[in-house]
């Protein structure tokens, strides 16, 4: 399930770099994205116990492992042929 947003967050990613939008606006998902996955372990470990709450503590990991993806495509510099 993880695997949805995380593509999503990628693909927004990429196309902020792709229109050389400033690095404050390619960042911005993936800060979203730590802070969602942050909300969502906390949910999971205080409000949901369980399954569903150890579900979402799994949705948190992938989601915070996808966002610092997202951040290595922010910072990673395009190489021209020459």
């Amino acid at each position: 399930m993880s695997l949805i947003p995380g593509i999503v967050i990628l693909l927004v990613t990429w196309w902020f770099k792709k229109m050389n939008f400033s690095l404050f606006v390619r960042i911005m998902p993936g800060i979203f994205t730590v802070i969602a996955s942050i909300i969502l372990f906390y949910i999971g470990l205080v409000n949901i116990r369980g399954f569903e709450g150890s579900a979402y503590g799994i949705l948190a990991f992938y989601l915070i492992v996808l966002a610092v993806v997202s951040l290595v495509i922010v910072n990673k510099k395009t190489i021209s042929k020459n």
